[in-house]
């Protein structure tokens, strides 16, 4: 069992920042990718920005010099700092992580609860 514990959610105004944490614990041989996605009402889930344990960054063409992502391997934690934030940000941000329970086992995705950002206007 992999557990996903999210925290730094919350309410801001525009321009204003948050940043957001997940820490990842079970019994895993290997975390490769982390991340987040969101999702806003109505709307599908998408990706925000990911990284590998090789510290390779994507982000959303939206997102770009806005968020920054980090993992801290040795806490098997990533963040995500949000900055600039605007109004279309508001949505649920879900931690999401790709692990290994053995070196010859393949990938399994979990995700987070999920935690609610809110950016007034």
């Amino acid at each position: 069992q992999v557990q996903l514990v999210e925290s730094g959610g919350g309410l801001v105004q525009a321009g204003g920042s948050l940043r957001l944490s997940c820490a990842v614990s079970g019994s895993i041989f290997s975390i490769n990718v982390m991340g987040w996605y969101r999702q806003a009402p109505g709307k599908q889930r998408e990706l925000v920005a990911s990284i590998t344990s090789g510290d390779r960054t994507t982000y959303a063409d939206s997102m770009k010099g806005r968020f920054t992502i980090s993992r801290d391997n040795a806490k098997n934690t990533v963040d995500l700092q949000m900055d600039s934030l605007k109004p279309e940000d508001t949505a649920v941000y879900f931690c999401y992580t790709e692990v290994q329970y053995h070196s010859r086992s393949i990938r399994y995705a979990w995700w987070g609860q999920g935690t609610q950002v809110t950016v007034s206007s």
